[in-house]
């Protein structure tokens, strides 16, 4: 038998000591993102948003994570690969199903509190007569000509059942043939889910009863002759994981546009059932969609949470979060010249808190029209809906101005929509790349070329977030502005290197991936563990969604090892456990959750200065995750303006202080929530979001 390497044996190592399952890390998120719906500090609106926030985050998790996994397992072929998945999944069902539990719980128990404050949720038993009418005329007109009832039986087939659709199943008596049939109505996803009454309600009260509750006690009408003798409603969940050859000879466009026709049509995951059971029903899907006990969640209350985002938006200011409207960058006033302002020195922004509208939007906006500019260069991987940065970018072809846009077709669930603008970008004229074959463009990088008195100018933003406009005002996201001409460089070559065809770019001060980020963190991440060895300052505080990089774990596990002091903030889930004896003894992992979504990358080395400031400071797009290191495109850029560097630092010293919002990750990989003290300072009793909106606020009077 050959002995093991060093390499080899450490890593098993920490994989044996210090090591948390990614998929277990990743419910322990979505517990603590439950936990505000929970909070009762949480204003009642916003913990109806979490349960929704909840779900949406577990839909997306077994549509991508576990479909990908379950395609694994059985394009393998192997019996024990299959079993090993399995055994997987009923591992993370064990640690799932309680939260599930609560979820129910917890509509249980906010339902009365908002009737109190003038929103009824009401169950069908609980409306009066006039309301039931109210209602059944609704279902008459607006609902039943959207129904299509489908027999369950062998002599149909069997009907399709789209994906997160919810479907009400039926069990028919015939009193003439004495048969008994199963029936599947889908309720529409396209009217709302949620009718309000208004029969019976009071002045300033608000009474709703949900659109599936409408179905199930309108049903009768459907079937007249027969009885309806039980009904059972159920959730289907399909595989979003489709593997693209691409190594044919399609385009990615042409491969795109088969998945997204595919993904349709691809396996079930997942069957979730409410109510009571029929177990016809079930064990009927089960067979039809191969499924296990292990996929099958038998639920109380309601199946789709986020259909309560209707509720939630409600105009109810006492019932929600404080209204916050971001504040206009330091120095960007509507007559400032921005591409002025950046040569006098870089700029960071750090939304929501400061307006992405005033500088991100507004620096491709000025581009645009500036008779000045003659390029403007962007990455795209989420675009969202209207979105005012294609039509600066149409403006700029429009005007003459040579235009290059890498569209990435592959941000999963934003294909169809990155697909229509492109082709509205390439009907105007401007130049629209499809990402790279084998790797996701994930890098957040815009570029403007000016000619000016003395030549040609380049101008960069980096950012940590996707242009897109709406979800810049829910996540918090850092952005660079910047004309220095080693970074720019830096960024034209990347630019070259997407847009045309090298085999091994370059870069000073860019941190890119795939082609140097992990060595390059690796290297940092050794040199304060040196630094520690040798009694010089030695410190790592970084910020991100996940951490699940072995090669950067086991980084990480020497450099604490070596005495290295560690705070990572990691939203999401984190695969290294922190204080091990003999392995991350010296790591500290909190996360941070509440009203924004901390979505900022931010990696800070000491560098053997006493002073952090005086060490290196960097932001970006990547987490320290292998996908976004080995099969994406990333970009992090130094910050090496002091200025700003203190803005970044009095971010992360909130976050580190914070015993509102913020979580301890413990050795055994569960969570604690930090409890507040009451001698506490004001930031730490405020927490990350409130402090920093009235920091933003403060900031601006100055």
């Amino acid at each position: 038998m050959s002995t093991p390497t060093p390499e080899k044996s450490r890593r098993q190592g920490l994989l044996k000591e210090a090591w948390f399952d990614r998929d277990l890390s990743w419910l322990e998120f979505n517990r603590r993102v439950l936990s505000e719906a929970l909070d009762d500090r949480t204003p009642l609106l916003e913990r109806l948003k979490f349960l929704g926030i909840f779900t949406s985050n577990l839909d997306e998790f077994f549509m991508k994570r576990v479909g990908a996994m379950r395609t694994r397992a059985y394009a393998s072929g192997n019996a024990a690969s299959i079993e090993q998945f399995h055994a997987h999944m009923l591992r993370l069902r064990k640690a799932l199903f309680p939260m599930l539990l609560e979820q129910a719980a917890c509509f249980a128990r906010l339902r009365p509190l908002l009737a109190e404050q003038g929103v009824r949720l009401a169950e069908w038993q609980e409306l009066s007569d006039s309301q039931r009418e109210e209602a059944s005329r609704y279902f008459d007109a607006h609902v039943s000509p959207a129904l299509t009832p489908l027999s369950l039986d062998p002599s149909h087939p069997f009907p399709f059942m789209s994906n997160l659709s919810t479907s009400w199943g039926f069990m028919l008596y015939d009193p003439v043939t004495a048969d008994r049939v199963h029936v599947r109505v889908k309720v529409p996803p396209t009217i709302p889910q949620w009718l309000p009454l208004h029969s019976d309600v009071a002045d300033g009260e608000r009474c709703f009863v949900a659109l599936q509750d409408l179905v199930r006690h309108n049903a009768h009408k459907m079937f007249p002759g027969v009885t309806i003798e039980a009904a059972t409603l159920f959730r289907v969940s399909r595989n979003a994981d489709i593997a693209i050859e691409e190594d044919s000879d399609n385009s990615i466009r042409e491969m795109i546009e088969e998945q997204v026709r595919q993904r349709r049509f691809q396996p079930v995951v997942r069957l979730e059932f409410g109510g009571s059971l029929l177990s016809d029903v079930r064990d009927g899907l089960m067979s039809h969609f191969e499924l296990r006990d292990s996929d099958v969640y038998e639920l109380p209350g309601p199946l789709d949470y986020t259909t309560l985002s209707a509720i939630a938006s409600l105009p109810m200011p006492a019932l929600r979060d404080p209204p916050w409207s971001p504040m206009p960058p330091l120095g960007l006033d509507d007559d400032t010249d921005l591409f002025a302002l950046i040569r006098a020195g870089d700029v960071l922004v750090h939304h929501p808190y400061e307006s992405f509208d005033a500088s991100v939007e507004r620096f491709i906006r000025d581009a645009a029209n500036d008779p000045n500019t003659t390029t403007i260069k962007m990455t795209v991987y989420r675009l969202g809906d209207d979105t005012p940065f294609v039509r600066s970018l149409i403006t700029a072809a429009e005007n003459g101005k040579q235009v290059a846009c890498l569209v990435e077709l592959k941000a999963r669930f934003d294909e169809e929509r990155n697909l229509h603008w492109a082709n509205e970008l390439q009907k105007a004229g401007d130049h629209v790349i499809y990402g790279m074959r084998g790797l996701k463009t994930h890098t957040k990088l815009a570029l403007v070329v000016r000619r000016e008195a003395d030549g040609l100018r380049s101008y960069a933003h980096i950012g940590t977030g996707n242009y897109h406009v709406k979800t810049a005002r829910m996540y918090t996201d850092f952005g660079l502005f910047t004309c220095d001409p080693v970074i720019t460089r830096d960024v034209v070559n990347l630019f070259h290197h997407l847009t045309g065809y090298s085999r091994a770019p370059t870069f000073e001060k860019l941190l890119v991936a795939p082609i140097n980020m992990r060595e390059r963190l690796i290297e940092l991440i050794g040199r304060e563990a040196d630094n520690a060895r040798a009694g010089r300052p030695a410190r790592i505080v970084a910020k991100m969604n996940q951490v699940e990089d072995l090669p950067v774990c086991e980084a990480l596990s020497e450099a604490s090892q070596a005495g290295v002091q560690i705070d990572l903030i990691v939203r999401g889930f984190c695969c290294l456990r922190p204080g091990v004896p003999g392995w991350s003894e010296n790591v500290r992992v909190r996360s941070i959750i509440g009203r924004f979504l901390e979505h900022g990358r931010v990696f800070c080395f000491a560098n053997g200065q006493a002073d952090l400031l005086d060490g290196d400071f960097y932001i970006g797009s990547a987490d320290w995750m292998d996908r976004n290191l080995s099969r994406r495109v990333e970009a992090v850029a130094p910050v090496e303006n002091r200025y700003l560097r203190e803005r970044v630092w009095e971010v992360l010293q909130v976050q580190l202080a914070d015993q509102r919002n913020a979580w301890q990750m413990q050795p055994d990989g569960s969570y604690v929530r930090i409890a507040a003290d009451k001698d506490a300072p004001e930031v730490a009793r405020d927490g990350t979001h409130v402090t920093l909106m009235k920091r933003s606020r403060a900031r601006l009077r100055r």
